[in-house]
């Protein structure tokens, strides 16, 4: 087992990495990992559950003990780790990027980049619906891209790291319910739910204290949370979604297209639709909360073990 020391301070080392560096430029590990994943779907596959559960236990488990190997390489083997995971700048650059573009009136370049955000078809999203997306996507993906793989680097080390980024991974490659994944990603998606269901809660409660930052509303962001969460279809999005819809004073949800099929989505938070004002204001409370949950799992990680 890993030394709790050791664990907080590869945990801050690599967080200072993502945020001075950003995502590594080639060779990036998940691109790595989500090829070979692809590679064992092609012996895995078959339109049963059981398929897909054998297909998550043979690359999730490939990964954690990949993990659990490198533990022996201290600190600096988590620094990297957690560089690794990690994808905070990354999506605060591309937010910003997105507002960006928005303002300038290039629709064609916001829609280009939408994809390095999230799965909806950029092409039939007009300005507002970029913006919305956009937003959206920066909320759920504080969790999924920082504050969830940072908790399970807290509680489990390189292994939780790895083996956490190799679980979201997963369920963004075959966790749909369309006619190839509906069974055989069902394990996926199940996964990668259990997996949220801490950090979701963590980066909700993180945005409503932090909402002051940005101008917002602590009691606005839980109150959302306490009403409307629950209503996604998602069991951690919608934690993650409404605290950021409440905690900003704007609305979220609705008309939702993805290359699979239309979903309506509940509506999240009371308010206007988002402006682009909004989301360069939630991609700074995202910043904030990524800070925060990295210092919080340093600290947890160095008084547990």
């Amino acid at each position: 087992m890993q030394k709790g020391t050791s664990i907080a301070g590869g945990l801050l080392l690599g967080f200072a990495f993502d945020r001075i560096f950003g995502d590594p430029r080639r060779a990036h590990p998940v691109a790595g990992f989500g090829s070979l994943a692809a590679a064992v779907e092609s012996a895995t596959y078959a339109d049963r559950r059981v398929a897909g559960l054998v297909h998550e236990a043979v690359t999730v488990g490939a990964v954690i003990g990949l993990g659990i190997a490198a533990r022996s390489g201290g600190v600096a083997a988590t620094a990297v780790a957690t560089w690794t995971v990690l994808g905070g700048r990354s999506l605060a650059r591309t937010g910003r990027g997105m507002a960006d573009r928005l303002v300038e009136g290039d629709m064609a370049g916001a829609r280009a980049l939408l994809p390095a955000l999230c799965g909806r078809d950029p092409a039939v999203l007009d300005a507002a619906g970029l913006t919305r997306a956009a937003l959206e996507s920066i909320a759920e993906n504080t969790s999924d891209a920082a504050v969830a793989p940072l908790v399970w680097g807290a509680v489990a080390g390189i292994p939780g790291l790895l083996g956490y980024r190799a679980i979201n991974t997963l369920d963004a490659m075959v966790g749909y319910r369309n006619e190839r994944y509906l069974r055989f990603g069902w394990a996926a998606a199940r996964t990668d739910d259990l997996a949220n269901l801490l950090p979701a809660r963590l980066t909700g409660l993180l945005t409503a204290v932090l909402a002051p930052l940005i101008g917002g509303s602590p009691a606005a962001a839980l109150r959302a949370w306490r009403r409307q969460a629950a209503s996604h279809p998602s069991p951690n999005a919608g934690v993650v979604e409404a605290s950021m819809a409440g905690a900003l004073g704007v609305r979220l949800g609705g008309r939702t297209q993805y290359p699979h099929g239309l979903e309506l989505r509940p509506p999240l938070g009371e308010g206007p639709a988002p402006t682009v004002a909004d989301l360069r204001r939630a991609v700074r409370l995202s910043e904030a909360v990524q800070l925060t949950a990295a210092l919080l799992a340093a600290a947890f990680a160095a008084r547990t073990r």
